[in-house]
């Protein structure tokens, strides 16, 4: 069937729900990451990492570390992973990312 889907009711609403919000935030002029609750990344380099909006660390090794965020999760991969800064929205991620 190629790139069709059939969606259920939940699925649609949500779909609708978030196109609401962000014709909702466009016309307030209302950034997007905190009208629709996605994360803002900030990189620096390949060495900082900065994550606002986040919902809470799943796992962290000094290789990989993944953030729950909105609409699942980010993985983070790199070496000499550190977390500098763990607040309650947001995260700063040192090392070699």
């Amino acid at each position: 069937m190629g790139g069709v889907r059939m969606r259920g009711n939940k699925e649609f609403l949500k779909g609708q729900q978030a196109k609401f919000k962000s014709a909702f935030a466009n016309i307030l002029e209302i950034p997007p990451d905190i009208a629709l609750n996605l994360p803002r990344i900030t990189m620096l380099g390949n060495l900082q990492l900065n994550i606002e909006n986040h919902k809470g660390i799943m796992e962290y090794t000094e290789n990989k570390i993944r953030i729950m965020v909105a609409r699942g999760y980010l993985d983070i991969e790199g070496s000499n992973l550190v977390l500098r800064n763990v607040q309650l929205d947001e995260i700063l991620i040192n090392g070699e990312i």
